[in-house]
């Protein structure tokens, strides 16, 4: 992988001078705001959303939304009230999101004019044909496979049977099933290739629209949303489980002790896995009793243990356990993410190129990861745009001397002011 150019800021990653004990609130879920969006701007109701994560992403699905008619009013800056209404023509920036790029197109399909999808110039090199072409099987126009693209509506499109592709990424499915029981015929997604990854955030999708009174039938590899109105309801966000993950890494690799507050006991978010993970690495893991709700507790180890994991469902966590794996004792080897090279950027590529500009022992295998002990050392942690690149590379500078990570800003993706809370936590 080629090096960005370096014009970019540089910022110090604070070093751990000891075990760090904190305690840390972490903002509301990415992906359940967005969906919570979707769903409650299709409804035949008004929606509340409570707990609303506010971040690049998240503001992005909401403006576009904005676009194409729906009301979404700032009740406070985290709960939002949103009134359906007749969808129009209009223009949708996705930024970098790929919940934006691939929820909102089939929204489009009953807007009463064309609606024009824009992003970054990264987000022109992700996927997108898989559900674009899965839209024109459902009788919807769209101009382009990838960004930039339009969405010409018409008349409500039927609906039916479409079979997809989506080994590149779970959010094709995601994406039609959201807008599926808005369709004349209902929906019926067939997932046809390779391994499906990140099955969890579709266990997420189909949760959400049965809380919405959507009817859905799932079978292995196939989901049908049957016609229907999507309930107007109030949404309780959960915290975001993988923007807590670094945190806890925190305590992982300085022996201390980190705790997330209100930690949900059952949730659908692929986040909770951090939890087995670092448990596999050594850590002690508990849940501690606050009242009404639970805090999350991590005591690292003495010395971290590799793993080796198959992480085709939790993909979005591999940047986090990658960190933690170039400063452990032993070998890791993280399998199952092929598709990770379709994200913000190639992540298999990038962590593998900055592990080892630091003087790591990565390898890039067909699916994934092999990281071998080393000896790091400090220098430049690139970001490549991608909000977990750079929160990677803070879990590293936290044990390691000199570790400058490029655009830490680029973490307001998802978690703003990401930078602020990990200085106050180191101290």
């Amino acid at each position: 992988m080629t090096d960005l150019p370096t014009s970019l800021p540089l910022w110090d990653a604070p070093r751990a001078r000891g075990p760090i004990v904190w305690d840390q609130v972490i903002p509301g879920s990415k992906s359940i705001t967005n969906r919570a969006l979707i769903l409650a701007a299709l409804a035949s109701g008004p929606s509340s959303i409570v707990d609303v994560l506010r971040s690049r992403d998240t503001d992005l699905m909401a403006d576009g939304l904005r676009s194409l008619g729906t009301s979404i009013t700032e009740e406070t800056t985290t709960r939002y009230h949103v009134e359906p209404a007749e969808l129009s023509a209009g223009s949708v920036y996705c930024g970098l999101a790929g919940t934006v790029m691939r929820f909102l197109p089939p929204v489009a399909a009953f807007a009463s004019g064309p609606v024009e999808f824009d992003g970054d110039p990264q987000a022109r090199q992700r996927p997108m044909q898989s559900i674009l072409d899965a839209l024109r099987t459902l009788g919807v126009e769209v101009e382009n496979n990838s960004l930039p693209f339009t969405v010409n509506a018409g008349e409500i499109p039927e609906g039916g049977v479409v079979e997809i592709d989506a080994s590149g990424s779970s959010q094709f499915v995601s994406g039609l099933l959201l807008s599926a029981a808005r369709f004349k015929n209902g929906v019926t997604v067939k997932h046809v290739g390779g391994r499906l990854p990140s099955l969890p955030h579709i266990e997420m999708t189909v949760d959400m629209l049965r809380q919405a009174g959507v009817q859905v039938d799932v079978s292995e590899n196939q989901w049908t949303v049957h016609p229907g109105e999507i309930d107007g309801k109030t949404w309780r966000i959960e915290p975001d489980l993988s923007n807590a993950t670094p945190f806890l890494a925190a305590a992982a690799v300085t022996g201390g002790t980190v705790s997330i507050k209100n930690w949900p006991r059952a949730t659908t978010q692929p986040g909770d896995t951090i939890r087995s993970i670092l448990e596999s690495m050594g850590c002690a893991v508990e849940f501690i009793s606050n009242g009404d709700a639970y805090d999350l507790a991590v005591t690292g180890p003495v010395s971290l243990q590799g793993i080796h994991l198959d992480m085709s469902d939790i993909g979005e966590l591999t940047p986090t356990v990658a960190a933690l794996a170039a400063l452990a004792t032993t070998e890791s080897r993280l399998t199952g993410i092929a598709h990770l090279r379709g994200h913000e950027t190639d992540r298999l590529a990038a962590l593998t190129t900055e592990i080892n500009r630091l003087g790591g022992k990565c390898t890039e295998l067909k699916d994934g990861l092999l990281i071998e002990p080393a000896e790091l050392h400090g220098g430049a942690w690139r970001s490549y745009a991608d909000h977990r690149m750079a929160t990677a590379g803070a879990i590293i500078g936290l044990v390691v001397d000199g570790v400058q990570v490029e655009d830490i800003q680029t973490t307001a993706k998802t978690f703003p002011g990401f930078e602020n809370l990990w200085e106050e936590m180191v101290g």
